[in-house]
């Protein structure tokens, strides 16, 4: 799976849609200030697609995300991704005020929470929930264009869901005929994109989330016949399904560092350089849990920001920032002159009780003065699919018994099981680097 980052849902009445009138065209783009509309065409051009917000071209340089959004603009953003629905009215104010247009994502049911495609009920009431938000929020000057669904498609091989949401495209446009229609899909696997072309002609644009793997998507899009633009709707880091395990089945989670590095190399094959691409969302604009508590986030639980945020400033603007994240080479973590770093992963086994020595080599680009915070959590246990929301595992404070700048002495927990060793460096300056080593005591 390419993982999906989902929100909570919530239920709403319906509005008959014989109430609604349609908005006419715009000549001028709004400003903030200026509560008209906006008015979104995907445009074919010579070699690809574009997007014209109020007859201007239009680049998505986005995140996804709610939050941050002043550290968004700064960082030369332009738009956020949302995936329901839940305080819509707040996200677009909130967005329109710093000059950020939003992609509003619809939640749709998910056959793996049991959901089922083949009751009316079921049907009706993710699609009329849909169809309210559109009629209420069609007319604010935010909206850039309307996201249905998130990876509800499993493997794309049930017609049901492709119908569902073609359904709802279809009547997005009969309410709102000023900004596309999207869907959005885990990956391209299972020649999920040909039933999608062949099922949803009212959608305007394929919405794409991929991680590790998404240099490959523009020539799988076009291998599977693609015959319309594409947004990636979240990319990031190598996922947790996508990197190698320890003996004990803990995945290897990259640096900040190397996956500032994915997040440069990825944006600038399947986005920057494809004509058929509208743009992109990158993930997490914040942060959570999901495996660990750093794995996605561009934020640090703690507020700062990572080297991600780093490269898709020096993306979107052209400039890196001012000051600049540390950045981590290496986290080792030995017993008795046995060690294994983040580079070379060994078996990080320790008996209960042990002295376990840990060293992180860092530096920083502007020469800043760096500081050392290190945990030491439980491995998480509440392992969802799909991004579903998961509880943090415990840290345990007690186990650190000695701290020296980017050394440390850790005592092994009495209670067998598997840990992390997490360290986070940070400048003084709200940025950060973040990395983490598996070990199991036994």
């Amino acid at each position: 799976m390419t993982g999906t980052r989902a929100g909570w849902m919530r239920y709403v009445g319906w509005m008959p849609v014989a109430l609604i009138c349609h908005t006419p065209a715009l000549a001028a783009p709004p400003t903030v200030g200026d509560r008209r509309p906006s008015i979104v065409r995907v445009e074919k051009t010579d070699t690809g697609y574009r997007l014209l917000r109020n007859s201007a071209p239009y680049v998505i340089k986005g995140a996804g995300g709610r939050n941050n959004l002043d550290a968004l603009v700064e960082a030369g953003g332009n738009s956020i991704r949302t995936w329901h629905t839940h305080n819509l009215g707040r996200t677009l104010d909130e967005a329109y005020e710093r000059g950020l247009s939003v992609t509003v994502g619809m939640w749709l049911g998910h056959e793996r929470h049991g959901f089922d495609y083949s009751n009316p009920q079921d049907v009706a009431r993710d699609r009329d929930r849909a169809l309210q938000a559109v009629v209420e929020y069609k007319d604010h000057p935010a909206v850039l264009m309307w996201g249905i669904g998130n990876e509800m498609e499993g493997d794309g091989d049930n017609p049901l869901i492709w119908k569902a949401v073609d359904d709802i495209a279809k009547r997005i446009k009969d309410i709102d005929p000023n900004h596309p229609t999207m869907t959005v899909v885990a990956g391209t696997g299972h020649d999920k994109v040909r039933e999608l072309i062949e099922h949803c002609p009212h959608i305007d644009v394929i919405g794409v989330n991929a991680y590790g793997d998404l240099s490959r998507i523009p020539g799988e899009l076009k291998q599977q016949g693609l015959d319309r633009p594409y947004v990636i709707t979240e990319f990031g880091p190598y996922g947790w399904w996508q990197v190698g395990k320890t003996p004990w089945g803990a995945e290897l989670e990259p640096t900040s560092t190397q996956k500032a590095e994915t997040y440069l190399e990825s944006y600038k094959v399947a986005v920057a350089g494809e004509p058929r691409c509208l743009g992109a969302y990158a993930f997490l604009w914040g942060d959570k849990q999901e495996h660990t508590r750093t794995w996605f986030g561009m934020f640090l639980p703690s507020g700062e920001r990572t080297a991600a945020v780093d490269v898709m400033s020096r993306e979107w603007t052209g400039q890196w920032p001012a000051n600049r994240c540390p950045r981590i080479s290496a986290l080792t973590v030995e017993m008795s002159g046995e060690s294994a770093t983040t580079t070379q992963p060994a078996a990080h086994v320790y008996p209960t009780g042990a002295k376990i020595h840990c060293s992180v080599q860092a530096d920083d680009p502007d020469g800043d003065k760096l500081v050392y915070r290190w945990e030491l959590r439980s491995e998480s246990t509440d392992r969802r699919s799909g991004g579903d929301r998961e509880q943090a595992p415990p840290d345990h404070p007690d186990a650190i018994v000695n701290v020296e700048g980017h050394n440390i002495t850790l005592r092994a927990p009495q209670t067998a099981g598997p840990y992390r060793v997490f360290v986070y460096v940070v400048d003084g300056h709200n940025n950060a680097a973040t990395a983490n080593v598996p070990i199991l005591v036994k």
